[in-house]
C-alpha cells in the first residue's frame, strides 16, 4: 500500500483487541482501538478509519447498532466494516450483511486469513472510489490525473458532457431508471470515443451527472458531433415505456437534456488542471 492504512479495532476482549494491534501494527498498518460501541463512535467523528474490525457483543450497544449508525451517515456510509463474533448462526450473519458489513468472521478465526480478508476489503475499497458507482466510469480523481497529463502535451482537446434534469428524473421514474439512464449515456460515450476518439481517447466521470472525454484537435469535431448525435437520438428511450413507468409524480414530464462543450488547447492557457475541468463544465451548452 502506498499510504498507511488505518483500521479501527472495536473489541472489549483486552487480550484479543492487543492482539489484533500488535500483528496488524507489525504488518504495517496504523491501529486505533475502543472497547465501547460509544468510544468507537467518538474516535470515527474526528477520525476516519479505511476499516473497522467490529465485535458484535460490546459493553453498552452491540456492533450491529454501531455499523447501523455509521451506514446512515454519508461520510462512514462507505467505511469497510468487518464483523468479529462469536455468533455463528446464519441468521446473525445475514443481519451483519445486510447492514453493510463487507465481511463476517468467527471466533475463533485464523490470523493470517484474517489478514488477507481485511487486504482484499481495502484494495475492493481502494478500487470502488475510483470508479463511479453506477457507470463504472473513471472516477474524479483518475480524471484529474489524466486531464493534468494531458494539459502537459501538444493538441488535446476535452470535450464535456451534462445530464441536466438527472434528479426530476429519478423522483418520477425511480432510482433504477435514472441509474439505467447513466449508465445508457456512459456506454454512449464509450462507444464513441472507441470509434472516433483516437488512441489515446480516454472517458470519465465527476461528480453524479458530468462526464469528460480527452481527444485531440484531430479527432475533436467528430467526436463531438457523434456524441451530440448519438445522445439526442437515445434521450426518448431513457423513458420506461410501460404505463407502470409512467411519473409517480403530477405534472410535466421531466425532461433530460444532453449538454456539450469542447476545450482545447487553444482555449487556453489554464494555470493548472482545476481551471481547465472548470472551463470545460462552463463551456456546456444544450444540444436537445
Amino acid at each position: 500500500m502506498a499510504e498507511q492504512a488505518c483500521i479501527l479495532v472495536v473489541e472489549d476482549e483486552r487480550d484479543t483487541a492487543e492482539m489484533l494491534a500488535a500483528y496488524f501494527e507489525s504488518q504495517g498498518y496504523q491501529v486505533l482501538q475502543a472497547a465501547w460501541g460509544q468510544d468507537a463512535l467518538k474516535i470515527i467523528a474526528h477520525t476516519l478509519p479505511d476499516l473497522i474490525l467490529l465485535d458484535i457483543r460490546l459493553p453498552d450497544m452491540d456492533g450491529y447498532e454501531v455499523c447501523r449508525r455509521l451506514r446512515q451517515q454519508r461520510r462512514t456510509q462507505d467505511t469497510p466494516i468487518v464483523f468479529l463474533t462469536e455468533k455463528r448462526e446464519r441468521m446473525d450473519k445475514l443481519q451483519g450483511l445486510e447492514l453493510g458489513a463487507v465481511d463476517y468472521i468467527t471466533k475463533p478465526f485464523d490470523i493470517q486469513e484474517l489478514r488477507l480478508r481485511v487486504r482484499n476489503a481495502l484494495r475492493r475499497a481502494s478500487f470502488e472510489t475510483l470508479t463511479d458507482p453506477v457507470t463504472a466510469l473513471p472516477a474524479e480523481p483518475l480524471v484529474r490525473e489524466r486531464v493534468s497529463a494531458a494539459l502537459s502535451k501538444h493538441d488535446w482537446a476535452l470535450v464535456g458532457v451534462g445530464v441536466a434534469g438527472v434528479e426530476a428524473f429519478g423522483e418520477a421514474y425511480g432510482f433504477v431508471a435514472r441509474d439505467d439512464a447513466l449508465r445508457a449515456v456512459a456506454l454512449i460515450l464509450s462507444n464513441v470515443a472507441q470509434e472516433c476518439g483516437g488512441e489515446e481517447a480516454f472517458v470519465g466521470q465527476v461528480g453524479q451527472t458530468d462526464f469528460v472525454l480527452i481527444t485531440d484537435l484531430e479527432h475533436v469535431r467528430d467526436l463531438r458531433d457523434r456524441l451530440a448525435t448519438r445522445l439526442s437520438q437515445s434521450v426518448g428511450y431513457f423513458y420506461p415505456l410501460k404505463e407502470e413507468g409512467k411519473p409517480k409524480l403530477p405534472g410535466k414530464r421531466p425532461e433530460i437534456k444532453i449538454l456539450l462543450g469542447v476545450l482545447g488547447e487553444r482555449s487556453g492557457p489554464f494555470a493548472d488542471m482545476d481551471a481547465a475541468l472548470a472551463a470545460v463544465h462552463s463551456s456546456l451548452r444544450a444540444v436537445n
